[in-house]
Formats: C-alpha cells, sequence, structure tokens
C-alpha cells in the first residue's frame, strides 16, 4: 500500500495564500461597512482590526495540520465533522476579537458623529455608562418665572400662598440645566452579559467564515488530486508509448538480422569468404549504433542515413551488380529527430521486393526536404512495383514492414504523422512518411 506521503497535498503556501485572501477580504468589506454607515477611518479601529485579522489567519493555520487527515475520508464524514468542529474554532475567533477591543472604548474612538452606545428618541437621550448602567438624560425644561405678588391693600385676588415646594426642590432650582435620571442595572447583570451576548454574535459571523475557508481547502485538495492524477495518466500513457515502440523496433531488428544470416550463409556457400568477412565487419558496425542508445530515443536524420547507408553497404555484397542507391538530404534538415531505424523496413521492402525480384539494376532513392513545418521523406525504387503477392500498396503484402513504420509513427506523433504508399506511375514503388519537423537539441 502506498504511504501517506505519496497522497497529494495542499501546498503550504497556496494555504497560507488562502487564508491571507480571506482575511484581506473581510479586513477590506468590515472597513467600507463602517465607511457606509457614517464611521470615522478612525486608526484605534481600524489597527486592532488589522491585528484580528492577522491572529486569526495564525489561528486558522494551526488548525491546517487537522484539516489533512480529513483528506482521505468520505464526504459525510468531512461535512459532520467540519460543522461541529467549526464551532469552538469560531468561538476561539471571536474571543480573540473581544480581547483585542477590550481597551478600547469604540464610542469614544469614533467621535460624538456617531454614538454606538446611545440612541436619541426625540429630545432624550439614552446612553449607558462604564459600570453596564443606564443613563437617560431629560430634555431642558424652560420654567416661567412666578408672577410678583400685589402690593398690599390693592384690589385683586388675593394671593395664594405658595405652595410648598416639593422634594428634590433642587431640581427647580436647576431648571436652567439638563434633568438626568440613572437607572442601576448592576455590572454583573448588564455589562457581562452583554459582552457574552457580543461574543456570541461575533462568532456566529465567524462560524461561516471558517466553512467559507474550509469549503476552499478542500476545493484545493481536490484539485490538487485533479491534477496529480493527470500526471500519473501522462507518465503512464509515455510508459505505454514506449513499450510501445520499444516492441515495434525489436521487430526490425530480429527481421534484419534473419535476412543478413541467410545472406551470409549464401556467400560462404558459394566460397566468397572476403564478401562475408565484409559483411561481418560491416553488420558489426551497423549493430553497435544501433544498440548503443535508447531505442525509443529520437535520432538525428543524419544519423539514420548513415545506418541506411551500413545496411546497402551489407546488401551491396549480396547484390553487387543489381542495387544501386541514391541519397538526397536537404542539408536544411540533417538535424531533424527521427525516430530510430524507421527507414530500414521501408529500404528493406525495396530490396525484398525490387532488387531480389528481378535480374537487373535497381535503384533505391532516399529523399528527405523540408515541407513548411513538416518533414517529409521518401524511399522509393524503380523495380517491378509489386509487393509480395503482386498487389501494390496493400500493407500486408509487405509483411510487417508498412505495418511497423505506421504503427509506430502513430504511436511516436498520433494523427499528425502520416505515411502513404503504392506504385508509381512511370514504375516502382514509393513510401512518403510525413512527421513534425523537430530539431535535434543540442
Amino acid at each position: 500500500m502506498a504511504s501517506d506521503t505519496s497522497y497529494p497535498r495542499v501546498p503550504a503556501r497556496l494555504v497560507l495564500l488562502s487564508l491571507a485572501a480571506l482575511w484581506a477580504c473581510y479586513f477590506i468589506v468590515a472597513t467600507l461597512r463602517g465607511a457606509v454607515m457614517g464611521f470615522d477611518l478612525a486608526w484605534p479601529i481600524i489597527s486592532r482590526r488589522l491585528t484580528i485579522c492577522i491572529v486569526s489567519m495564525l489561528v486558522m493555520a494551526a488548525v491546517w495540520p487537522l484539516l489533512q487527515l480529513l483528506d482521505r475520508k468520505s464526504g459525510a464524514m468531512r461535512l459532520g465533522i467540519v460543522l461541529v468542529g467549526a464551532l469552538p474554532l469560531s468561538l476561539a475567533l471571536s474571543t480573540v476579537n473581544d480581547v483585542i477591543f477590550a481597551d478600547i472604548d469604540v464610542p469614544a474612538a469614533y467621535g460624538d458623529k456617531q454614538d454606538a452606545a446611545a440612541i436619541k428618541a426625540g429630545n432624550v437621550r439614552i446612553s449607558r455608562d462604564e459600570a453596564g448602567n443606564i443613563l437617560v438624560d431629560l430634555p431642558k425644561i424652560e420654567v416661567p418665572e412666578p408672577p410678583a405678588p400685589p402690593a398690599p391693600g390693592e384690589s385683586g385676588t388675593p394671593a395664594s400662598p405658595a405652595s410648598p415646594p416639593a422634594a428634590g426642590s433642587d431640581e427647580t432650582e436647576d431648571s436652567g440645566e439638563n434633568s438626568g435620571i440613572t437607572i442601576h442595572t448592576g455590572e454583573a447583570l448588564g455589562h457581562g452579559l452583554g459582552r457574552w451576548a457580543a461574543i456570541a454574535d461575533t462568532a456566529f459571523g465567524r462560524y461561516f467564515l471558517v466553512l467559507a475557508w474550509v469549503a476552499l481547502y478542500f476545493a484545493l485538495a481536490k484539485a490538487e488530486e485533479a491534477r496529480a492524477a493527470e500526471r500519473r495518466e501522462g507518465e503512464y500513457r509515455r510508459a505505454a508509448e514506449a513499450a510501445e515502440l520499444r516492441s515495434l523496433r525489436y521487430q526490425v531488428n530480429p527481421h534484419f538480422l534473419f535476412n543478413t544470416l541467410n545472406s551470409l550463409s549464401a556467400l560462404v556457400m558459394t566460397g566468397r569468404q572476403d564478401d562475408a568477412e565484409e559483411m561481418i565487419q560491416t553488420l558489426s558496425t551497423f549493430y553497435r549504433r544501433t544498440l548503443s542508445g535508447d531505442t525509443t530515443n529520437d535520432i538525428p536524420l543524419a544519423d539514420e542515413i548513415e545506418l541506411q547507408r551500413l545496411y546497402f553497404a551489407i546488401e551491396a555484397v549480396r547484390f553487387p551488380n543489381r542495387l544501386c542507391t541514391n541519397i538526397d538530404v536537404d542539408d536544411a534538415v540533417l538535424d531533424a529527430k527521427v525516430p530510430g531505424m524507421i527507414l530500414q523496413p521501408l529500404v528493406e521492402n525495396s530490396v525484398k521486393y525490387a532488387v531480389a525480384a528481378t535480374q537487373r539494376p535497381v535503384t533505391i532513392s532516399i529523399e528527405a526536404r523540408r515541407e513548411g513545418g513538416q518533414l517529409v521523406i521518401a524511399v522509393h525504387d524503380d523495380g517491378p512495383g509489386e509487393r509480395g503477392d503482386g498487389s501494390a500498396g496493400r500493407v500486408e503484402s509487405c509483411g510487417i514492414g508498412l505495418a511497423n513504420v505506421r504503427d509506430r509513427l502513430r504511436a511516436r506523433y498520433g494523427e499528425v504523422a502520416t505515411i502513404k504508399y503504392g506504385r508509381q506511375s512511370s514504375g516502382g514503388f514509393a513510401t512518403i512518411l510525413r512527421m513534425p519537423l523537430e530539431a535535434q537539441r543540442v
């Protein structure tokens, strides 16, 4: 079983960036909300809000290792654990908010423009003091001065004796001042409960903030899993293509070796030891070059052409008077990359079905040029133009040759590369390869 270390994880850098983005958005929205509601952008409030965002981000980052434990759990289990686990985390974040704002009087920080702890109802002002008592400031009352008493002996209604002042007559004396009524609510009952209510209210908002970030984290985790799956799929595909190319490449070597050994046997049986020795030396050089590198790697077109020269040299020992060659390669494409030994089956078919099938001289030509962004390679001969059973242009009649080349081009380039073959109008048989032009990297 694979270890947990191989399981795709969300990079720490991405986790921290997501947290920073989340709390940056919260800071901006909260600040703009205060500005829209008419609050001044007071630095004591903004600085503490910024501190809250930084501390909250660090607290949530500390929870990240616990979230990693849920990466491989089912969706229902994740949902249940997150819904429950977000409660204490949101309460902790709300407590952080309360502690950081504990040393500041919010209404005083904002000034007289908006008094968050007081409201106005008509001309009555209600506020709360530091102990939690409710203060009611009554409006200013204008009391008219009483009329002067009539002089003795004057006619008129006798003055009634002045009513005794009511208790608390100080209010009358101070009628020019605002009157106030204090309602004692008790510090423990009023201020304490109010603080916990504020913490609970803040925790409610933080709860959904935590859920939003957790959802974002799991989305990032799924994205990492998808990218890892794509990488594995790409590796498997490349491995499969390499295995297919290697299998097709190994089909060429035994086939070529079988024909060469038959030729060596014929030379020895006819007493042509010198020619046999030359063929063995050339064959040794040929295989040393073909087996020196990875069989699935591309090689420069110049190296592929050199391999075919060696092959012509080997077959020239068998057909000294019948095999003629012509190689015409544009210098601009000598460094182009091609699959190793991609021309070998085509040249071998020309030797088998053109040179060996007639007693007259036959010319086998290899031409390469550039057309736009493609490399075009043609292998043709001026032989009888037939392949095997007398039908031209059929893959089955050419053994593994054309089928091998077709399959290797498809495995290497997909639908971008093409192969066309058939009898020429002027006689002979031609095969044309088209593939992307890729320069050999230095």
